[in-house]
């Protein structure tokens, strides 16, 4: 029987599965909460925590703390020497090296064979599931598949066990079906020099029939215009005419979809976002253009804080999926198959459906400027930015903003260091455009900056090409995964990359 028929059988049963808990998210919800903790009930965690009187969601709200990785630390530390039962049933063999920040600091996310298989597994089967839904017709698995993933370096810590960033766990485990198509060779994928890692990635997957990708969409275009340079074209399809489909997450597609539409000049090429790290997976674009579905039935106990309460593991307000609003930004907070117990993740979400329940990464919890009251995140300056390009054709390739204190004789304001791909026709109206889109978008952001009441006009720097590189290379974190923060609430992190000279400083007047 050809695959297409088989997969199109699978896709029917997990469509219907989905449509369940679109339909009916509380009772989905409820249910993997008592499989959550009745397999809790047998760890040391949940001995201490009495998850033997947790009955219903109040007890365990009662009894059980608000967790960051500093409560978690020491709980996975006996996991990693090889203790059973500690935060899930059995031996947790693998650790996920959290690569989705710059901290100096490790940290080792244990992913049990449970999450592997049930929620991360289960997500990357979703995705395909979803699309093969919208495009019955397509040849999808005719070609290969093109991973383009993080340094994936593997440290044994005693026999049958080794960490690593979430790809490389998630490549030592890959089912056959997956790995037969699956490019490029194992010992490509997991190089760690990342400069390396490029030249070696476009040798060897330029002359195959890729047919669909997934990565971070900033690195995937580093390697997409490398592969068009070295073999002198233009358009993608160039090189692989079979390319339909392309998986992206880690950051927000917005501000690299002109440059792909670009290289990628086809209205049959598609795009699909997934939402996952080395917690968990957490949701999947479900519809062309849509926000992101949350995905209920991954193993994952979902409650939130609302960023105007949050205050870290002290925060008093936390609610339940049923109680969340539309539009109101909020911490994610995590119950996982992975042993996870109420874990803040670090990220927020805004809420733009509750029938059923989708939602946008706004950002992260730490990533925000708010000196000034102005509240800004990571979803106001995406699209500010990314409106900002579309009207003067600049391409963009990162960019980080950090407060400007205020001090005597002087306004506070903001700080920008943008690296393009290629340049702004005016970069003069390019500042400007940024800044009048952030006060549309934020109104807390206009209130400050209406005649420049405590914000003065952003000052912005066009930085030297490879800039953001040469800074995340200075702390180990080149490539994959390893992203800049692009708010920050304090200067720490920009001052470290204008000290790598920056080349070109440019501040704008308002005019």
């Amino acid at each position: 029987m050809p695959f297409n028929a088989i997969f199109g059988w699978i896709i029917k049963k997990r469509i219907h599965q989905i449509d369940l808990f679109r339909m009916h998210p509380a009772e989905v919800q409820k249910e993997w909460f008592e499989r959550l903790i009745l397999n809790g009930r047998k760890t040391i965690f949940g001995k201490k925590y009495s998850f033997d009187d947790i009955n219903h969601y109040d007890d365990f709200r009662k009894l059980v703390p608000l967790q960051d990785y500093d409560d978690v630390k020491e709980w996975v530390e006996r996991e990693v020497t090889g203790e059973e039962d500690v935060l899930w049933p059995g031996e947790t063999q693998w650790f996920a090296k959290s690569s989705g920040t710059t901290s100096d600091r490790s940290k080792f996310i244990p992913v049990t064979k449970d999450s592997l298989e049930e929620c991360h597994y289960k997500g990357g089967k979703d995705l395909l599931a979803i699309y093969y839904s919208q495009f019955p017709n397509t040849k999808l698995y005719k070609g290969k598949h093109l991973v383009v993933g993080g340094t994936a370096e593997q440290n044994k810590l005693r026999p049958d066990s080794y960490t690593g960033d979430l790809s490389s766990i998630i490549l030592k485990n890959l089912p056959w079906w997956v790995e037969i198509k699956r490019i490029p060779s194992r010992e490509t994928a997991l190089m760690s020099e990342w400069e390396e890692k490029i030249e070696k990635l476009a040798e060897e997957t330029m002359y195959e029939d890729v047919s669909s990708i997934s990565g971070v969409p900033s690195w995937t275009l580093v390697l997409l215009n490398r592969i068009l340079e070295k073999a002198g074209k233009t358009d993608i399809r160039e090189v692989w005419p079979n390319l339909e489909l392309f998986m992206h997450g880690g950051v927000s597609f917005k501000p690299y979809e002109k440059e792909f539409n670009r290289i990628i000049p086809h209205d049959d090429m598609h795009y699909i976002e997934s939402y996952n790290a080395s917690e968990g997976f957490f949701g999947i674009q479900d519809e062309i253009d849509g926000d992101l579905l949350l995905m209920l039935d991954y193993g994952i106990f979902f409650e939130f804080i609302p960023m105007t309460d949050y205050k870290g593991t002290q925060s008093e307000t936390v609610i339940s999926l049923s109680e969340v609003k539309l539009n109101k930004n909020y911490a994610i907070v995590i119950s996982t198959n992975g042993g996870l117990w109420r874990y803040i993740l670090g990220d927020t979400v805004k809420f733009t459906s509750t029938k059923p329940y989708r939602i946008k990464v706004s950002g992260r919890t730490k990533h925000y400027i708010n000196v000034f009251g102005e509240e800004v995140i990571v979803d106001n300056t995406d699209n500010a930015i990314r409106i900002a390009c579309e009207e003067t054709n600049a391409l963009l390739k990162d960019y980080t903003a950090c407060p400007i204190y205020m001090e005597e004789g002087k306004q506070g304001g903001h700080e920008w260091i943008i690296e393009f791909n290629k340049d702004p026709d005016n970069l003069q109206v390019f500042a400007q455009i940024l800044d009048q889109n952030l006060r549309l978008l934020n109104s807390d952001y206009d209130a400050k900056r209406t005649k420049d009441l405590s914000l003065k006009f952003p000052t912005v720097h066009k930085a030297r090409e490879n800039l953001f590189d040469d800074w995340l290379k200075s702390k180990g974190k080149l490539g994959g995964q390893h992203k800049v923060p692009r708010l920050s609430n304090d200067r720490k992190i920009l001052d470290e990359i204008l000290n790598l000279k920056p080349s070109t400083i440019f501040e704008v007047k308002e005019i």
